[in-house]
């Protein structure tokens, strides 16, 4: 059976959704958001102001049970990655930030066909291989076969490196069927992308700032709550968006205008940021531009995991060409509340 004549869309569960960077990229996939789950309350009037559809949960992880939504086809989430990130020292399984074993329950109790888990790309690194193979073998004991990759942003058309650790599992009789997303052509560039957004207020220095701008930016990053005000990033990083004509000490409330000097450095908007996360224009963010910016800066971009949930989704897909008598059971299973809302907001759109 194809993909248009299946009864139902596949679902998601996401945990840890921040500012919907994953949720929506999979929604751009084809997957239909059964419930997001953030402990931080602007994230969450984010999400709710951007899909007020999207069941959303202000809550920490630990106080979900997976049961509510067993049955969902992919359980995504972004876990915190101070635990493995160095600016967050790197203390793996000794950090109370490390949600992993939380995610891991609610994987077992909602038992999802697949799982898709991102992280930075610190938790690839020989530090963490112990951490890995314990992952590897608790999944493999719920019943899942996995792979891992680094994924690079700029190699699914986001003008910015930002290198990702992304564990795909799924349900042995679909495992065979996933492969990961080919790249894509690159092409675009810090200058091409923001050049409407660097225009807009008139600065004169615009059309010769997008030619400085030519080139990807490094990994934008939002920081935590305990991090001082927007920036983009320490020294180093800061040296590398200067070489692109960006001044990183700090994130702008406006545009520069006509009187911003024509070889100014200008700092980036919000906006400009979450066009370089591959966020539209119309996602709104909510909170001030601290919190907005932490949103954004937090944020896995959404056509990689656009990406990667079209290769989930056919994956699943590919095995589900059963007989129409047992795609028929389907329907006359009780479906969970998550489920019959699902259907109904589907019946109304007809």
């Amino acid at each position: 059976m194809s993909q248009e004549t299946l009864p139902f869309p596949l679902t998601v569960l996401e945990l840890c959704t921040g500012g919907g960077g994953q949720a929506l990229g999979l929604e751009m996939a084809g997957f239909e958001c059964v419930g997001a789950v953030d402990n931080d309350l602007q994230a969450c009037e984010t999400l709710r102001q951007n899909r007020p559809s999207w069941r959303v949960r202000h809550s920490d992880i630990e106080k979900i049970s997976g049961s509510e939504f067993r049955g969902v086809d992919l359980l995504a989430a972004g876990v915190p990655c101070p635990p493995f990130s160095i600016a967050g020292k790197q203390l793996g399984a000794g950090d109370e930030r490390d949600l992993f074993p939380q995610a891991l329950r609610i994987i077992e109790e909602a038992e999802p066909a697949a799982i898709m888990l991102e992280n930075v790309a610190g938790f690839a690194s020989s530090k963490f291989s112990d951490y890995r193979a314990d992952l590897f073998r608790k999944l493999d004991r719920l019943g899942y076969k996995t792979e891992w990759q680094m994924l690079n942003a700029s190699d699914y058309g986001v003008p910015q490196l930002r290198p990702r650790f992304v564990l795909v599992g799924l349900r042995p009789k679909y495992f065979s069927n996933f492969e990961w997303p080919l790249p894509t052509i690159p092409g675009a560039t810090v200058g091409t992308i923001l050049q409407d957004l660097m225009a807009q207020n008139g600065w004169p220095g615009a059309l010769k700032w997008v030619s400085c701008a030519n080139g990807i930016a490094p990994t934008i990053v939002g920081g935590s709550k305990k991090h001082g005000g927007p920036d983009l990033g320490p020294t180093r990083a800061r040296e590398q968006w200067r070489r692109l004509g960006v001044d990183g000490l700090g994130i702008a409330d406006s545009a520069p205008d006509v009187n911003f000097p024509i070889n100014g450095l200008p700092r980036l908007t919000v906006r400009m940021v979450a066009r370089l996360q591959s966020f539209p224009d119309e996602w709104h963010f909510n909170g001030r531009k601290t919190a907005a910016h932490r949103q954004v800066g937090n944020a896995f971009p959404p056509l990689v995991a656009k990406a990667v949930g079209k290769s989930i989704s056919s994956a699943l897909r590919g095995h589900r060409s059963q007989s129409a008598a047992e795609k028929s059971l389907r329907l006359f299973e009780t479906p969970p509340q998550w489920k019959k809302e699902s259907r109904a907001r589907k019946a109304r759109a007809r």
